[in-house]
């Protein structure tokens, strides 16, 4: 497996801190690929590792419990600081007590969950601030071109856009591959949703699911949520739309931001826009091969823009006839970035460039597309999409 530097880093300067190092994030993202890494860069000072997976049966059902997990850590722990590595720890009971107890005793402490449990309000109350939390995704396209080297195998752009990131699908034949996304999909609705929050209305769970996650880098708001339901003559409030979309936000699913209007310059409450983590959980649900390019796209530049550190806003319909679908923001600089799959027809072209109309030329105007030709004008600049997926930053554009 390739090392996944970029958050190695981040990580790597609380390795001997007394903080707990808390690793979220969807399931099969490689955060256990990731504490192996820190354990291996640890191990080259020390032997004082203890790594514990509590998804081994045979780990959970012996140290189910808080009070028998300090009890074999004491009883296996040498002299000296000791680095302790937990593995989807969520699964023992009163876990957040055994991890409070651990760090004071001169341990280093790392833990990994998918379950919401792990950054629930009351874990992280409880731990009062004396955590670090890192959270791990899906592959970008430039981790995929190296894993896949690694692996003898290739991925095009066009992969990635239907079939997305999750690390280990670059393992499998295309039958396996859907095989193994659908599994992983079935896991996360049933295990870290359904069982988790013990939802009684399975079939309006689902539902709603499979509408946010086949409607991708659109706006939405949980009254429009709430319409469609109406329309496929099913009961559901927006109380309960709400709350549906907080769970799915908890597990990784997706990821929401809210439009911010240039009238009012603040952001609409009521309105949000939806980027899945990975954008297979759209393509698993198409039928006949009829894969949504076009907003998996969006969804794409939204991860790898996020990889990049930016944080992210959508400029509402209210400064322009078109939504800017991002302005990405790091370092004091902004960036006002629109999508499109193709700018080769009259039609899209116009309505794309379009969109910059109002927008004064002291910003950078980016454009990104599928396209080979080169579509930059004096104020905007246009970037293939294969030239992005390779980029660090947009610093030097």
């Amino acid at each position: 497996m390739i090392s996944r530097e970029h958050y190695l880093k981040q990580i790597r300067g609380f390795y001997d801190s007394d903080l707990i190092k808390i690793i979220t994030g969807i399931r099969r993202c490689g955060k256990s690929i990731i504490l192996e890494q820190i354990m291996k860069e640890i191990s080259k000072k020390t032997d004082n590792i203890i790594y514990l997976n509590f998804e081994d049966e045979s780990v959970i059902s012996n140290l189910y419990n808080s009070e028998k997990l300090i009890k074999y850590v004491e009883e296996n722990r040498k002299e000296g600081k000791c680095y302790i590595f937990l593995d989807e720890i969520h699964e023992v009971i009163d876990w957040n007590k055994a991890v409070k107890t651990l760090r004071l005793h001169n341990n280093s402490v790392f833990i990994t969950g998918s379950n919401s449990k792990i950054l629930s309000k009351e874990y992280t109350d409880a731990f009062s601030g004396r955590y670090v939390s890192f959270r791990i995704r899906p592959f970008v396209y430039k981790e995929i071109l190296d894993y896949t080297k690694e692996l003898n195998k290739e991925c095009s752009i066009t992969d990635y856009l239907v079939w997305g990131g999750f690390p280990k699908r670059f393992e499998f034949d295309k039958d396996n591959m859907i095989t193994y996304l659908k599994d992983l999909n079935d896991s996360i609705i049933v295990k870290d949703l359904i069982i988790r929050f013990d939802i009684k209305n399975e079939e309006l769970f689902k539902r709603i699911v499979n509408y946010v996650l086949i409607s991708n880098s659109r706006i939405f708001s949980s009254r429009s949520i709430e319409n469609y339901l109406k329309k496929e003559h099913i009961k559901g409030s927006v109380n309960t739309i709400i709350k549906y979309l907080s769970y799915l936000e908890k597990a990784y699913l997706i990821n929401r931001i809210k439009p911010y209007s240039s009238k009012t310059k603040s952001e609409l409450t009521y309105y949000f826009k939806i980027y899945d983590e990975d954008v297979s959980f759209n393509s698993l649900r198409c039928l006949d091969n009829r894969y949504d390019l076009t907003h998996n796209m969006e969804n794409i530049v939204y991860n790898e823009l996020i990889y990049m550190n930016y944080d992210l806003k959508v400029l509402s319909k209210d400064f322009n006839d078109k939504e800017i679908d991002f302005i990405a923001i790091k370092d004091g600089k902004e960036y006002y970035i629109q999508v499109a799959y193709s700018v080769a027809d009259e039609k899209a072209y116009n309505r794309e460039f379009k969109a910059f109309a109002s927008i004064d030329n002291t910003h950078k105007k980016i454009l990104i597309t599928n396209d080979d030709l080169d579509y930059s004008t004096s104020t905007v600049i246009h970037i293939k999409l294969k030239d992005f997926l390779t980029m660090e930053s947009l610093d030097n554009i």
